[in-house]
């Protein structure tokens, strides 16, 4: 699949910047395929016999896999070769990012006149969880560099990042979600649409692409991100409003959202903020909104090995509330913020991008919701599929 985006703030690449991150993608897939076969199998053989053997039972879950795992050698090689591929996907990048920072600049002008929008925040501090560490590895987080840097980094770093299997916009999260809820709510036609957490806007789009008429609006604290990601969406001919504001302090009025929507953005904050994220998104929604998180898979919903596996970020990819996250319940956290339970709901939808828009149409009519699949639901391989759940305001 291609790491080549299709917009025009994307970086013309030398030949040497463009092999440079096919090589990336390729180690990529190699750790996330091959070394983590290599690794489930130690396990099978060599660690998961020991620990009966020393314990009299199986583990117990993810956290005593990964204390069992730590000291042996495929763990330890799997883990050293993606830290190192992390690194490499920023690094890659980087140069065509800084050389292009003009051209960059001239190409958003031209889009000035589009329609769309941002709205900066000067007064508003990025919290720490974005400012005090390289979340994802990546130098600077969401706000470093200058002018759009951050937002250029994390565009094309996220095309070699993701092996191609996110499509060519990056947007197969948003467009396999929005096509999802409108198969599987056809009366559901939503007026205005939020997405927290929003960064370049890469999976706001596909909610104006598959809702053309709403009103569509993303946020996000960090300013770098937010004014490459309209610019980003202008020049794809969309209008999108990006605001620069906390989720967990919206800055909108009360009942003035059909749907409030997320991304791979819930595992990114503590459990403090997360609750008042999911009590905002129940005062902004209207009575018939809908509030829709796609997120990774929780712990209680996968086998340990499973849950131990897609935990590894927390530990070793600068995401420190990641398995705090999916050690929660997703119900719960609906019913604490004053969704009822009969409106919650979850599921599971195959990549629209792999698995095409009929497979998304297949899953939306079953009339049992697709099961977690442990090998392939919320990571990057060949028949992905993504995590949502969500819950309905009264």
């Amino acid at each position: 699949m291609s790491l080549e985006l299709r917009h025009e703030m994307k970086p013309s690449l030398t030949a040497e910047e463009a092999a440079r991150g096919r090589f990336v993608s390729g180690l990529r897939r190699f750790v996330l395929n091959d070394l983590a076969a290599d690794m489930r199998a130690a396990y099978e053989r060599r660690v998961e016999p020991a620990f009966e053997r020393a314990h009299g039972r199986p583990p117990a879950d993810g956290g005593e896999i990964h204390k069992a795992m730590r000291s042996d050698p495929a763990f330890q090689t799997y883990s050293a070769v993606r830290v190192q591929a992390q690194k490499m996907v920023w690094d890659c990048v980087a140069p065509a990012v800084a050389r292009e920072r003009q051209r960059r600049q001239e190409i958003a002008e031209k889009a000035e006149g589009q329609s769309g929008s941002v709205t900066l925040d000067p007064n508003l501090e990025a919290p720490r969880n974005v400012t005090a560490i390289d979340v994802h590895l990546m130098p600077g987080s969401y706000t470093g560099g200058e002018a759009m840097d951050a937002g250029a980094v994390y565009d094309q770093g996220l095309a070699v990042f993701s092996m191609g299997l996110m499509g060519e916009n990056l947007d197969d999260i948003g467009s396999s979600m929005a096509a999802y809820i409108a198969h599987r709510f056809p009366d559901f036609q939503p007026a205005k649409i939020l997405d927290l957490g929003c960064t370049i806007g890469h999976n706001t789009l596909p909610w104006k692409v598959r809702y053309a008429k709403a009103d569509v609006h993303g946020v996000d604290v960090a300013a770098p991100v937010l004014a490459y990601g309209s610019a980003r969406a202008k020049l794809q001919g969309q209008e999108l409003h990006f605001h620069q504001m906390s989720a967990d302090a919206l800055n909108f009025p009360d009942a003035s959202f059909d749907l409030v929507f997320s991304s791979m953005f819930l595992h990114e904050l503590s459990r403090k903020t997360r609750e008042k994220v999911f009590r905002e998104a129940y005062r902004v929604l209207r009575p018939g909104g809908l509030m829709l998180h796609m997120e990774l898979p929780p712990n209680s919903q996968m086998n340990a090995f499973d849950g131990f596996y897609l935990d590894w970020d927390c530990y070793y990819n600068n995401e420190p509330f990641y398995k705090g996250y999916r050690d929660e319940d997703p119900k719960a956290l609906c019913l604490k913020a004053g969704f009822a339970a009969d409106d919650y709901f979850q599921f599971v939808v195959p990549s629209i991008g792999i698995a095409g828009e009929p497979a998304v149409v297949t899953a939306a009519a079953s009339a049992k919701p697709l099961p977690v699949r442990d090998r392939t639901t919320g990571r990057l391989a060949e028949g992905v599929s993504w995590f949502g759940y969500g819950a309905w305001r009264r």
